[in-house]
């Protein structure tokens, strides 16, 4: 049947179809088809489709074929057939049959009984008793749309936002000229945005947002939007540009594209619409300078250009020019200059966000102009000079967010006159004095971080009137005095950290009444007595109170009984009946290494037990000199303690069939010992700053109280003048790099390079499991660890591809250049930060750096540094920036890879991107790197 059979064509076949039936002529839908098409060439059927009667054929005509005899048959009937058209009933109901999941029974009284305009839940007829609208939101039904709807000519509101539904929107709906509004928001729509939705001239309201629709923007979308007035197709995975067709929609006040993987230039056309009142491109790769074109949206209320790769100086102009601005972000870009004057700022401004820039100077003191502000965030800039006394003029502030700036001076007390503040963020400042008692008068506060400054003095006594503080940092401070027994009194409180300060005194009891604590550290204190054993804040282990000499009890070593030593407790110790000798005898001419262990007892000590190691040289003299003395030190109980384990399980020591990698400090070996149970051993060949044997085991032993799950666990260690050996777990499939790009020893299991099994749900578990490791380094270790030397090499897959990073900790052991810093690492070419490579500036944000590579490398399945066809060396980072100026980004995509959203792809690489961005404070820090990603994958599954 032809498309232009319309509605009666169809109902007439089917009533044909009935005859054939009840005639026994059961014919197949194909014949009764082409029956049809027969049919309709007879001249004496002329009015199919206007329901008058069909003619009958003189009955003398002769047919030579049965089936055509049939089909002429159903002609031959006596009575006359009408045709009628199918009812607005009927469509509703094949909607219905199109559902195949309704949880809350929103359609139960979608009976064929019952009348579509009075009892059809959801539907809505005009005064012609036609439907005019299908509001069905957040039902959660399942199916597909049915194009039947189409037939609804009167139809003008079809909103169904919040089910989920799939496929695409159908080719029909392009003829429901009625269609005012449009809203299909969080389904799971996908596919490419439909050209035809462009040819509906009434629309004034299209969302297509949190669906999954992929592919470019369609210039033909805004080829008919004189009258529309708001487009959304914000959370999706599209890519490319933003049409310029866009200015073709003059009567346009709102447009959300944000949270895709956009990218080229935002289009002048798109201020050029006089009345644009929403502009939202957040979170794509747009970039380019903005100023000019922005300062001549004067109709503006809300501005969100956040996360993307703008330049050039920030768009400041338009906050006087457009008066009637409520909301102003352009956190996350590349914008450079000064917040110069906030003078033409009106009270209608509500937020202001300009974090994460390139922006420096003062913050201006004419800031208390924008009285109406309720989220102030200047973090992660160059800003400099003091807190400006105004900001306590913005009485409607709910956020202040200064971190990570170079801004001194003091706390305003004022601050504790901001009556509804809810979140003082003043972390990584330059600021002195002491915490003033006035912020206490901040009784709605949820968040107060002042780490990572200077500040001295007490805590204030009196905390607990902020009876809603669910976070409180004030680490790494010179904070003294003892912790107020009030803190007990915050049972809201979930994250608290007093740690790397100077307070004294016990750990309160009252801290027991902490019921929802996340996060707790007091380590790095003078305080003293028995740690409470309250669960609460026992569960955060060793950690979380180490480094504090008086104190004792568990979860820390040292018991509290009279003359314990702290000293003693906090070494490694093995009982005298798991007391372990190791021989290890070096045969250097033949290559061969063997390790034996013996068992001895210790006699006559009374303040230690230690593992020691007797190492022989055959090679020296038979005198007493020929046996240096080692020691073996083992974390836990998950090693072998027997002899006979040890002797066996490290013969394959130095065995080239055992080598399972090499890198910058050694060469590591899989040893097996009876009963199935592996360990990596590493030798280490550098022992760079490390000046003797304390120094070692000092570095290497704080190793042993780590615990993550994405960290390879250091198991032990073995010291010796001639051999030293780091004992960790052996985890099974290798590398990332031998996972991605091929193997390098013939110790690994995993197969060829760019294994299949590594498909693109793994690689983002990778790189949220690298993020967490190193975020756990960074924030929760203290003093904080910083690795230095990340590469794909230094990061292990288990059997189920879980993540593990490697070599952490091992700073200083990493090779010497000249006597004062790091050698160039040859292994690590394309992972080094520009600081560190250029003038040995170390921070945690060259691990950053190195993380944002790893992004990149697990996105596009290249090395960082390549060689391309015509011998030019190709940098990875340089490489994914050129595209993504030549608006071909697509292009850097592992091709092998399959079932990924192209979205999350874009914003993993975008991210990459802003962690290796040449200058540091730039960069966001590896806590912001894991909301950023799980924000990714939460985002994708909505």
């Amino acid at each position: 049947m032809s498309e232009d059979d319309g509605p009666l064509t169809g109902s007439l076949l089917r009533r044909s179809s009935v005859v054939l039936y009840l005639m026994g002529g059961l014919l197949e839908a194909n014949r009764v088809t082409a029956a049809w098409e027969g049919i309709r060439s007879f001249k004496d059927i002329t009015a199919y489709e206007t329901g008058t009667v069909v003619h009958r054929i003189d009955e003398s005509e002769t047919v030579d074929d049965p089936f055509d005899a049939v089909a002429l048959s159903i002609l031959t009937i006596e009575h006359t057939l009408f045709v009628s058209p199918i009812s607005e009933k009927e469509i509703l109901l094949q909607f219905k049959g199109n559902i195949s999941s309704d949880p809350y029974e929103s359609l139960r009284n979608w009976d064929p009984n019952k009348s579509p305009c009075q009892d059809y839940g959801g539907v809505s007829c005009n005064s012609n008793g036609n439907v005019e609208k299908i509001v069905l939101w957040n039902c959660s039904l399942g199916g597909v749309l049915s194009p039947g709807l189409s037939g609804l000519k009167s139809l003008r509101i079809m909103t169904l936002f919040g089910n989920k539904f799939t496929g695409n929107i159908p080719f029909e709906y392009g003829e429901i000229d009625a269609l005012w509004k449009v809203n299909l928001s969080s389904n799971a729509l996908s596919g490419s945005i439909p050209q035809f939705l462009g040819n509906l001239r009434n629309l004034r309201f299209l969302d297509l947002s949190k669906n999954l629709y992929s592919g470019l923007i369609p210039s033909a979308l805004f080829k008919n939007c004189y009258n529309t007035k708001f487009v959304s197709l914000a959370h999706n995975n599209l890519s490319g540009p933003i049409p310029v067709s866009v200015g073709n929609c003059l009567n346009l006040e709102g447009i959300d594209l944000s949270f895709n993987g956009l990218n080229g230039e935002l289009p002048s056309e798109v201020c050029d619409i006089p009345g644009m009142v929403y502009l939202s491109v957040r979170s794509n790769m747009i970039s380019g300078s903005v100023n000019e074109k922005v300062s001549k949206c004067s109709s503006l209320e809300l501005l969100d250009l956040g996360s993307n790769m703008f330049s050039g100086p920030p768009p400041f102009e338009v906050i006087g020019i457009a008066k009637n601005l409520t909301y102003f972000n352009i956190s996350w870009n590349g914008f450079q200059g000064e917040i110069l004057d906030l003078g033409t700022c009106t009270s209608k401004l509500e937020v202001f966000d300009v974090s994460g820039n390139d922006l420096y100077g003062e913050i201006p003191s004419n800031i208390n102009r924008c009285n109406g502000l309720k989220y102030l965030d200047l973090g992660f800039n160059r800003m400099n000079g003091s807190i400006p006394v105004g900001v306590a003029d913005l009485k409607r502030l709910l956020v202040i967010r200064l971190a990570n700036n170079s801004i001194d001076g003091t706390i305003p007390t004022e601050i504790g006159d901001i009556e509804w503040l809810e979140v003082l963020d003043l972390h990584n400042l330059r600021l002195g004095g002491e915490i003033p008692n006035e912020i206490t008068k901040c009784k709605f506060l949820l968040e107060l971080d002042l780490s990572g400054n200077s500040l001295e003095g007490e805590i204030p006594q009196n905390l607990d009137n902020m009876t809603y503080l669910e976070i409180l940092d004030l680490h790494q401070n010179q904070l003294n005095g003892s912790i107020p027994l009030t803190i007990g009194n915050l049972s809201n409180i979930r994250s608290l950290d007093f740690s790397e300060n100077s307070l004294f005194g016990s750990v309160p009891y009252a801290f027991g009444n902490l019921k929802s604590l996340t996060h707790f550290n007091v380590s790095y204190n003078n305080l003293s007595g028995p740690i409470p054993s309250f669960q609460t804040i026992q569960q955060f282990g060793f950690s979380a109170f180490f480094h504090n000499r008086a104190l004792c009890g568990a979860p820390l070593e040292n018991s509290c009984s009279v003359g314990a030593s702290t000293h003693d407790a906090r070494k490694p110790k093995l009982s005298a009946s798991a007391i372990v000798a190791i021989i290890a005898a070096a045969f250097i001419i033949t290559g061969v290494c063997v390790i034996t262990v013996i068992n001895m007892k210790a006699r006559g000590r009374t303040t230690e037990d230690e593992t020691m190691v007797v190492e022989s040289t055959p090679l020296a003299s038979s005198t007493e000199s020929n046996v240096i003395i080692g020691k073996l030190v083992i974390f836990g109980k998950s090693l072998p303690s027997k002899y006979e384990d040890w002797e066996t399980g490290t013969k394959a020591l130095l065995d080239k069939e055992c080598l399972i990698g090499r890198g910058s400090i050694g060469k590591v070996y899989k040893t097996t010992f009876e009963g199935g149970i592996f360990i990596a051993v590493k030798k280490l060949e550098t022992m760079g700053r490390i000046k003797g044997q304390d120094e070692f085991e000092h570095e290497i032993g704080r190793l042993g109280n780590l615990r993550h799950p994405n960290l390879v666990a250091v198991q032990g260690y073995y010291w010796s003048s001639s051999m030293q050996l780091i004992l960790s777990e052996f985890v099974s499939k290798g590398s990332l790099y031998d996972n991605l790009h091929g193997l390098c020893y013939p110790g690994t299991s995993t197969g060829s390079g760019n294994n299949p099994e590594l498909n693109w749900l793994k690689r983002y578990q990778i790189a949220v499991g690298i993020a967490k490791a190193l975020a756990y380094l960074h924030h929760d270790c203290k003093p904080q660890i910083l690795h230095l030397n990340i590469k794909s090499t230094n990061i292990l897959l288990d059997e189920n591809y879980n993540a593990k990073l490697s070599d952490y900790g091992l700073e200083k052991l990493l090779p010497l250049l000249d006597s004062y810093g790091f050698t160039k690492i040859h292994n690590a070419v394309g992972y080094i930060a520009p600081e560190l490579a250029q003038s040995l500036r170390i921070s945690d944000k060259c691990d950053v750096y190195s993380f944002g590579v790893i992004l990149l490398e697990l996105v596009t399945g290249r090395k960082p540094v390549e060689r391309s066809t015509g011998n030019e060396v190709v940098i990875l980072c340089d490489y994914v920036r050129g595209l993504i100026e030549r608006g071909t980004a697509l292009e850097s995509f592992d091709r092998s890879l399959r079932g990924f959203l192209e979205n999350e792809f874009m914003q993993v690489m975008k991210l990459g991107l802003i962690c290796t961005s040449e200058m540091a404070s730039r960069r966001p820090s590896m806590a912001e790197v894991v909301q950023v990603l799980e924000s990714l994958r939460n985002g994708s599954e909505l």
